[in-house]
Order: C-alpha cells, then structure tokens, then sequence
C-alpha cells in the first residue's frame, strides 16, 4: 500500500487564472489563496505511480491554469470509506471532499443539516456560472443532481453518452482459435470452453476478484434476469437481487464451477493484481473487467510474453441459444459514486472552491480534464484533440490507463463534463468490438441517485448493512460448498426476518419521489 503524502504545493498565481475566459466573470478574491482538497488516489490508474494528484502532470497544470494551489490529501488506496468516517467524526474538514454523498449516513441533506458540507444553491448562482448553465440547459441531469429537498450538494461527474464505461466478461481468443472454439454465449458454452481450457491448458480457467462474484457487476448473474444488490425490474419497482429467484441459480452455477475446478479456488480473496498477473502470463483463460483499464490493459503485457495473446469480450450469458441479456454493465450519465465534491463548512473561501470546482464545466476545464494539454498529452488534428505517444504508446512503459491517470483524469472520476475520449482510449480493434455487447437500453434497470430522507436511511442503513454481512457470508458459504444449497429457503427467510421487505419499501418511497421531481 502506497504511503499517505500530503503535498504542500506554492505556485505563483497565473495572470487571468480561472477568473477569465468562457463564461466566468473576473472577480477579486480576498482571503487565503490556498485549497485543501481530500479524495481517494485511483488505485491502479494514478497510484502506481504517484502518491500525491498534486505531483502529477494533471494535477500541476490544474494549479497554473486557474491559479489556485491546491493541496492534495489522500487517505491509503483502499481505506476512503474508513479515513472519510474518521474526518466526519473529527469534525476537522478541508475545504473540499470527493466522495460518494448519498452514502453519508442520511443522505446529502443530513450532511447539510449537520453542517459538514455547505448547501449549493447559492453558490452555483453566485459563483458557478458554468455547471449552473449546463443543468439550465439539461433538466433530466438537473433532477438527478438535487435532492428531493432541491438541495444541490456536489460539483458533479458528468459522462456524455458516448463516455458511459462498461464492464465486459473476457476470454483468451487465441485458445478458442487453437482448440476450434466459437465464442461462448450461454452457461452450457461457457462450462464446456472453461473444461478445456482448465483439462488441455492445465491452468484456472476463470479468475476475478468477489466484488465480481457478489457484487453488482457480477455479470454471470445477469443472464438469469437479476444484479446482486439494488435494481428496478421490469415491474418498475425496485428489487434486491440477492432474494431474486434467479440469484439461487446464478449461486447454484458458481457452486458447481468452483467444485469442477471451473472457478479460480482463490476468488474470494485475489485482487487486481494477482488477476492481472495470471491474465496476462497465461495462468488464466477468461475474466471479467473493465474494457479500458483491464482488456486493454492486459493486451499489452500478455502479447510481451506470447505474441499471439488476445482477448475477446463475449456477450453476456444466457440460458438459451439465441436469447439475450435484460441486463448488461454500463455506467449511468452522473457517476456519484466518484468525481463528485462538496465544499465543507469549514471552507474559509467558498467563492475561490466554487470557482475552482466551476472550471471543470468551462470548455477549457472540460478540454482539460478529458485530454489534458495541448502539445504535451494531445494535438490538434482536423479540429479534434487527439492523444499524442505519450499517452496512447507511453516512453515508460506505462499502460495507456496509467498515462491517462498522470496527464488526465478522463479514465477514471473527476468533476467535470469528460468528453469522448473512449475511441482513442480502446486501441485494440477488440476493445472496440467489445462495445456492441453493451446494450444501452438495459441502463433502465439502473437506479438513479435517490436521496432518502435522514430518518428513513438511518433505518434503511440499520436494516441493509446487517442484511449484506449476513448475505455475503451466506452466499460464499453456499458457492464454497460449506453450505447446502437446500437451505435456501431459510436463507431467504432470514433476509425477510431481517426486515428486507421494510428496505424495499423505504427505497421506492424514494425512487416515487425522485420521479415527481
């Protein structure tokens, strides 16, 4: 784990800062000209290189470019939730927070009203000319960015359509071609390619880290019409997936894969690393990861050592020939799961972080984020920014994920509109065809961003929280082996006892009140 390092940054203001061009007003600030900005350091994408967002490419040119020094503070890769409980019980705030606000525990509007963070309604009129203009000319990303209070909480990520992300189940297209293979789509097919490879290969044949095996891009389950957690079904209520019908299946499946060999024995304790490790030297036939960061990411490393490495996304599986998924992965326009800041109430300029957080918005800001700078980490060609060689084939022999992490924040969260950088991001032809099995019409089965009143998610948190423990450790027990699947039933009865049924509810009393937003 990389060490903390809280980077103190001086820089010598830029004449116009973020106060001219675009649509920004030039105004004087008075008061400290120094920022503390705390979040989470992108593990795998910025962290294997830098400790600190202030030290890389990105995070210097954001400093001279709206004339703001901003100080970085970042809890250890893999500890947010735990350092961001640690900061809210202190009660010692910096001036800005990233972090996914409708996890706080009652909403946004309990973060508001416990004074951490500063309600934005104002702000964004005064001093945010940018963002404001954008959910003035897009209502639909306006309703998901507010409470149902009309509270605004966070300067927001924003992904145009082309930029939604998906996640992809991938397998060694070179040991198809080699054994005379098709590319699997249903379970019956999967289950036959993965015995060959784990009989004639003598390697796991399918390996991934639990958060894929239980947890919402657990894509295996897709095919029997459920995701593990929260969801809307096709009744358009919202649902659980861990008491769905189908998850029994989708659990009886990875029951009878581990026990067959079919399923890595490791799988509820590897991380990306060790992943990646058995992906890419062949100790591993299919996966299932992000098509930037993890399909393209792997093609490199792999074809180093065999040049006849390749990897092709299939499309989700299903129990019938010819049928498809209601379900597929992809990423919904405002991602508050990451990017999104707030400005505490312990920030002594609220006009400077406003401005600064508003830049993300301009069409400077909006260039930056995605592309980073000009002649440096893209050119100009025929009117479009283009990633140069030190992106896309970088001298260090970083991954294009880890260049993008240095000199962008396009790949992973960032508060700003990230313009389409994917088409230069997949440079493998099979990354591209990976695209036509994301089926963007499935993102209804999505939940936007509710925001439960304070009260109902105290007692939804106090309801799930005890659920999930219970749930995750019966659902490894029941695909482990170490318990029967006959006992489902009570499985179900205890999630019920445990007041699931008063869970769902509090949910679609909210998923009701944000569609009459």
């Amino acid at each position: 784990m990389k060490k903390k390092l809280i980077g103190f940054l001086f820089l010598i203001l830029m004449t116009g800062g973020i106060f001219a061009g675009g649509s920004q007003a030039n105004s004087t600030i008075s008061g400290p000209q120094k920022i503390t900005y705390w979040c989470g350091l992108a593990g795998g994408i910025v962290s294997d290189n830098f400790t600190n967002l202030g030290d890389t490419p990105f995070g210097r040119g954001l400093m001279e470019r709206t004339g703001v020094n901003v100080e970085f503070i970042h809890p250890p890769v893999g500890a947010v939730d735990e350092q961001f409980n640690l900061i809210v019980a202190s009660g010692v705030y910096p001036d800005l927070i990233e972090y996914n606000w409708l996890n706080f525990p009652g909403g946004p509007e309990k973060a508001i009203a416990d004074n951490v963070i500063v309600k934005l309604n104002d702000v964004f009129s005064k001093y945010s000319p940018n963002i404001s203009s954008y959910l003035k000319n897009n209502p639909d990303f306006d309703k998901m960015i507010r409470t149902d209070n009309g509270s605004y909480y966070n300067f927001p990520m924003i992904r145009i359509p082309e930029n939604r992300f998906a996640t992809i189940t991938m397998i060694r297209k070179d040991w198809l071609d080699e054994y005379k293979l098709q590319v699997p789509t249903t379970y019956d097919e999967w289950q036959n390619v993965l015995t060959v490879f784990k009989d004639r290969k003598k390697v796991i044949p399918l390996s991934f880290e639990s958060n894929f095996l239980l947890g919402n891009e657990a894509l295996f389950s897709y095919g029997f019409d459920t995701i593990a957690g929260l969801f809307t079904g096709f009744d358009g209520k919202i649902h659980w997936g861990q008491a769905e019908p189908g998850f029994r299946d989708y659990v009886t499946l990875m029951n009878r894969w581990y026990r067959s060999g079919l399923l890595d024995p490791d799988v509820i304790s590897l991380n990306l690393s060790q992943v990646a490790a058995k992906m890419t030297t062949g100790n591993a036939g299919a996966s299932i990861g992000w098509i930037g960061s993890r399909m393209g990411g792997w093609m490199g490393p792999g074809r180093k050592s065999n040049p006849d490495f390749s990897l092709v996304a299939t499309p989700i599986p299903v129990k019938n020939k010819g049928s498809k998924s209601n379900f597929s992965s992809i990423s919904q326009a405002y991602n508050w799961a990451g990017g999104c800041v707030a400005i505490t109430s312990a920030c002594k300029n609220i006009e400077l972080a406003a401005k600064l957080m508003d830049w993300g918005y301009s069409n400077e800001g909006i260039l930056y984020y995605t592309f980073g700078t000009e002649g440096v980490s893209y050119t100009m060609v025929n009117g479009n920014p283009v990633y140069t060689n030190l992106i896309t084939k970088n001298p260090g022999g970083w991954t294009m994920a880890q260049s993008l992490g240095a000199y962008t924040r396009a790949n992973y969260t960032a508060p700003s509109i990230i313009r389409n950088y994917l088409p230069q991001y997949y440079e493998y032809p099979e990354q591209k065809e990976a695209l036509s099995f994301v089926i963007p019409e499935t993102s209804a089965r999505l939940i936007p961003p509710l925001t439960p009143t304070p009260a109902e998610s105290r007692e939804y948190a106090a309801i799930i929280n005890d659920i999930n423990t219970y749930s995750n450790e019966m659902l490894t027990k029941f695909i482990l082996g170490s318990e029967n699947l006959s006992n489902w039933d009570n499985y179900i009865k205890t999630v019920n006892s445990m007041g699931l049924p008063r869970a769902l509810e509090i949910q679609n009393n909210a998923l009701n009140r944000f569609r009459s937003r």
